[in-house]
């Protein structure tokens, strides 16, 4: 599966059903630029159980003032449609992946 981009009107259909990994970032941000590489991978090894989706904060500021973001890269796990799980800056791949395996 790719990684999604999602936007304050689709986010909420996106995230509604299953694993899904949203990242909150900005292009302007450099952890950001540091963990979308990362994505990318474990996208690439998980895709088959996990959605990645990436709502930019800039423009989509309602979504982000709804989950309380305060600062980017946040990264919150949704399991069918509800938040369980976040974690906030630069992870490295097997955090995520450790983060991830917990909620299947």
């Amino acid at each position: 599966m790719a990684i999604v981009n999602v936007s304050d009107q689709t986010f909420a259909s996106e995230t509604s059903e299953g694993v899904v990994l949203a990242d909150f970032w900005a292009p302007w941000c450099g952890p950001c630029k540091m963990i979308a590489p990362v994505l990318e991978e474990l996208d690439s090894e998980m895709g088959d159980k996990v959605k990645i989706a990436k709502l930019d904060v800039d423009e989509n500021q309602e979504t982000a003032a709804k989950y309380s973001v305060m600062s980017i890269p946040t990264l919150l796990v949704f399991k069918d449609g509800e938040v369980v799980d976040q974690v906030v800056g630069f992870q490295p791949k097997e955090a995520l992946a450790e983060l991830l395996n917990k909620h299947l």
